[in-house]
């Protein structure tokens, strides 16, 4: 063999109970596993390397079904922020804007709608255009494995362009193409973002002609739908209706239910789950174990604003009257930007800008809208922000759901981030295990584990089991935990001495190893 962990307590994604064994790698895969007090005569393996795993919970690598790691990846061959958490998987192409498939229009729109999440992209060679390119990208070697899903958003952007407007049926014939494209190259699925122009554009007779396409290559739909919070449940009962009449699968992106309308309100959410999970649908869903939300500043504007693209927004911005246009629905009706809640400005705290002569503004709250226009102008949309609307007994509940799953929303741009792009998964297992007992371990392991890897329709991933690819987390129950805070939202977590990608070390000893072990993961044919 070439290695074996010695003693280790195995949490295998079942959800069962764990158990003692000594686990050989070799090959990449996993070739034998051995239990505590297994039959006499049965030896235990031997390898060219052997690991004493005393004390240390043996479990499969984690899945984060919601990163924004799009570019970070190609950026930073480091990328510690996934892979010190034990992420040996990232789903990208979130929340209906990503890179692929594009055009020279549209990619230069795109990057400049989402500077804010993911950079400028001053410094990546955007070599691609295509969704089956942009993997080919993903596999010269990336810290972790990627899956892609098929940003709805861009394909609006680049078929129809920014107009509100219904899509002609020759521009739904172009995004039908764009999207079997996608899912014929590798794609896992669609995602898109209903308050994010122009993906909110789309109305639902459009948005369900694009999922029975997906659900044709045995995809599923990850909607970041149209409200979190005024309103929030008929969102999600509007996603479920949607994806059944698409027959298409669906898996709701950071499942939260945000801002002082929704306080408690997390049981009638999984109520409305239950029943359409009992009626026979297929639902997943995703959350951070955190309250507050990350987002740009311009994201929060209503979606007449930012009809036309980014300059235009910018006209908008300079022009005093359409700017209290502007402020009236933000302050006074509640833009559909920011979830039809009218917005509390000290809820916003800038986590980032694009422009360095902005950096002071970083960690401040924002204290009206006449410091939010100067900052949109001034940092030309780039800024990132925080929102702190989130509940705690909120997202307790909806993380216990049978049907839940972890997904980080890191986005890695900015001074300030959101501490949950580096400590999500210690976060889980430290905070919400350990020291609140919200969830058991090995449930816990199973929510991160394999439970997404069935959603991803992975059937070599996700558990500890002979056969599977040795991607593998290693970690101490007792001081596993995130490092990252709100003041220091960049410190590594605690307790995850190894982490594998197909027998490979990408974290050992706690230390990051020169190793790209990743590839892109494409949906089975």
């Amino acid at each position: 063999m070439d290695l074996v962990f010695r003693d280790a307590e195995v949490v295998d994604g079942t959800g069962g109970a764990s158990y003692r064994a000594d686990v050989a790698i070799d090959g990449g895969r996993i070739a034998a596993i051995v239990k505590e007090g297994a039959a006499a005569g049965c030896q235990r393996p031997t390898a060219r390397r052997v690991v004493d795993a005393e004390g240390l919970v043996l479990s499969p690598g984690f899945i984060d079904m919601h990163a924004h790691s799009d570019l970070a990846l190609l950026r930073d061959p480091d990328h510690s922020a996934k892979a010190a958490q034990g992420v040996t998987l990232e789903v990208l192409g979130q929340d209906g804007l990503s890179y692929a498939p594009v055009d020279d229009r549209t990619l230069a729109e795109v990057r400049r709608a989402i500077t804010g999440w993911n950079g400028s992209g001053d410094d990546i060679d955007f070599d691609w255009r295509t969704v089956g390119e942009y993997l080919d990208r993903l596999d010269r070697g990336i810290a972790v494995n990627a899956a892609y899903l098929i940003p709805q958003g861009t394909v609006r952007m680049y078929a129809v362009g920014w107009d509100d407007r219904p899509a002609t049926d020759s521009e739904l014939d172009h995004m039908r193409r764009l999207v079997a494209e996608g899912m014929e190259q590798g794609a896992v699925g669609m995602s898109s973002g209903l308050t994010y122009t122009p993906g909110m554009y789309a109305k639902d007779a459009e948005l369900t002609e694009l999922c029975r396409v997906v659900a044709g290559y045995g995809g599923y739909y990850c909607p970041h739908h149209r409200s979190y919070g005024a309103g929030a449940l008929e969102a999600y009962e509007e996603m479920v209706r949607l994806t059944r009449d698409a027959g298409c699968a669906l898996h709701l992106a950071h499942a939260t239910m945000n801002f002082g309308v929704n306080e408690g309100r997390a049981p009638e959410l999984l109520a409305l789950l239950d029943e359409a999970l009992d009626a026979g649908s297929d639902i997943s869903l995703d959350t951070y174990p955190y309250t507050p939300g990350c987002t740009t500043l311009v994201a929060v504007l209503p979606s007449w604003a930012s009809e036309g693209g980014p300059e235009a927004v910018l006209a908008r911005l300079r022009d005093d009257g359409t700017a209290e246009r502007i402020r009236h629905h933000l302050e006074v009706i509640g833009s559909d930007g920011c979830h039809g809640v009218p917005v509390d400005w000290d809820t916003i705290e800038i986590s980032g800008v694009s422009e360095g002569t902005l950096t002071d503004w970083v960690g401040r709250r924002v204290d009206g809208w006449a410091t939010a226009r100067r900052l949109l102008l001034e940092d030309r949309l780039g800024t990132t922000i925080l929102q702190h609307v989130g509940h705690e007994e909120n997202v307790r509940t909806i993380m216990r759901h049978r049907v839940h799953t972890g997904g980080s929303d890191g986005i890695l741009q900015g001074l300030k981030p959101h501490p949950r792009a580096y400590g999500t998964f210690p976060q889980y297992l430290g905070r919400y295990v350990r020291e609140l007992g919200v969830l058991t371990l090995e449930d816990c392991v199973a929510h991160l584990t394999s439970r997404p890897a069935a959603r991803l329709g992975l059937t070599d991933r996700g558990l500890v089991r002979e056969g599977h690819r040795a991607d593998l987390v290693l970690f101490d129950p007792e001081t596993v935990g995130a490092g990252a805070t709100y003041a220091s939202p960049r410190t590594l977590p605690t307790g995850i001495p190894h982490v594998l990608i197909d027998g490979v070390f990408v974290m050992e000893d706690g230390k990051r190893t020169s190793a790209l072990a990743g590839r892109s993961v494409r949906r089975a044919r």
